[in-house]
């Protein structure tokens, strides 16, 4: 069978095959200590939970117009207003499976050949997946761990190009935990403005700052009519499985972003959509308890890395990963994701799945008991230590 040429452009999420492996090794009877995945180890709050049984009951089974259930369109639009404190209208928010359709979405929308799409390196590895699949040309923006995992702003200023269609922006970010000071946005916002592009501005680590509140790129004048906003409920709420997400989009994207909708999976699942409000509008206890333990998780992890010789680690301002520098090892990121798995037991991420900027790191996610993190420090040392 002969695919068509398009598919040879598609990447994939190494997290997901790097934790095949890590289960087959367990299946085997290896005793594995998870720290690659992306997802938090918690539950869905039973409230939200309760939110869905009912939705069923009422009957929430069949079709949605496909942007979304309106009165869950205008909750994301209440709350997202609230946040960043200006007035959202509903009809610019459109509810997705997730939060990838967003980005695959408005990458198909506005991207093609001839255009550049710059994305950040180490980054998400789906946003050059996403443009190379639509035929542009994916520019990476490097981040430097000597500024935070940040751009340097004269770096950024050169990808700039008449071709300029898109900047994606991660904030905080995955794999490295950073987030992006308020000048970095700014000079961002000034040149997408210049260059007539739209920024795509994912959002859905907002929840997890450890230091100082959340700033979005659509604070700096201009950008509310060129942002889209990426979000969803499976951070913050725990809820990775129940697939869904959104965007708060341009008008000019809203119609042919609709249709991309309906041409490919018709709507969000009527029940999961009426849970997302209960998420939304309810209780966010779980929320604040959920981060302040991410936030003890990584005291632990930052500093038991940062004990162990030749590896050191800075601090993550957000999400939950750390990003360690591991070159004093002498290994290779993936040679070090080989060794700590087969060797030590320890699943983690090469930081090349996340860009080729990401040599020389890898990504460990503390998504797992404090128990668990330290058990993979010991195992990580004594591995290191005896090679």
């Amino acid at each position: 069978m002969k695919l068509a040429e398009r598919m040879s452009r598609l990447g994939t999420e190494t997290a997901f095959e790097a934790l095949a492996r890590a289960k087959a090794l367990e299946a085997d009877g290896r005793s594995i200590v998870f720290l690659g995945i992306g997802e938090p180890d918690f539950d869905t709050p039973a409230h939200i939970v309760e939110a869905a049984k009912d939705a069923l009951d009422a009957g929430y089974t069949h079709y949605t117009p496909s942007p979304g259930l309106p009165e869950v369109r205008e909750a994301i639009a209440a709350d997202v207003g609230r946040r960043l404190d200006w007035e959202v209208p509903a009809s610019r928010v459109i509810v997705t499976p997730g939060g990838k359709p967003v980005m695959f979405f408005t990458i198909l929308a506005l991207a093609e050949a001839g255009d550049e799409v710059i994305y950040p390196d180490p980054g998400f590895p789906i946003y050059e997946s996403m443009v190379r699949f639509a035929g542009a040309t994916p520019v990476p923006m490097r981040l430097h761990e000597r500024l935070g995992f940040n751009p340097d702003p004269d770096e950024l200023r050169a990808l700039v190009s008449p071709r300029t269609k898109l900047i994606i922006v991660n904030s905080p970010n995955n794999p490295c935990g950073s987030v992006m000071p308020q000048e970095s946005l700014r000079l961002i916002a000034e040149m997408a403005n210049e260059a007539d592009a739209v920024v795509l501005s994912d959002e859905i680590y907002k929840d997890f700052h450890f230091e100082g509140p959340h700033v979005s790129i659509t604070r700096f004048p201009g950008m509310r009519e060129r942002t889209v906003l990426l979000d969803g409920l499976s951070k913050s709420y725990a809820m990775t499985g129940w697939r869904v997400g959104y965007g708060v989009f341009p008008e000019e994207l809203v119609e042919p972003v609709t249709r991309l909708v309906t041409n490919s999976v018709s709507c969000t699942a009527a029940f999961a959509q009426r849970a997302a409000v209960r998420a939304i509008e309810g209780p966010q206890d779980s929320v604040h308890a959920m981060v302040a333990e991410f936030k003890a998780r990584r005291d632990v992890l930052v500093e038991g890395l940062n004990a162990i010789a030749d590896i050191s680690c800075p601090m993550p301002e957000g999400a939950f990963y750390a990003f360690p520098n591991i070159t004093g090892t002498g290994l290779s990121s993936q040679a070090f994701e080989t060794g700590a798995l087969g060797e030590a037991g320890v699943s983690l991420l090469s930081g090349t799945a996340f860009g080729s900027f990401g040599e020389g790191y890898v990504r460990i996610s503390f998504a797992n008991s404090q128990d668990a993190i330290r058990e993979a420090l010991r195992r990580i040392g004594e591995w290191l230590a005896a090679r």
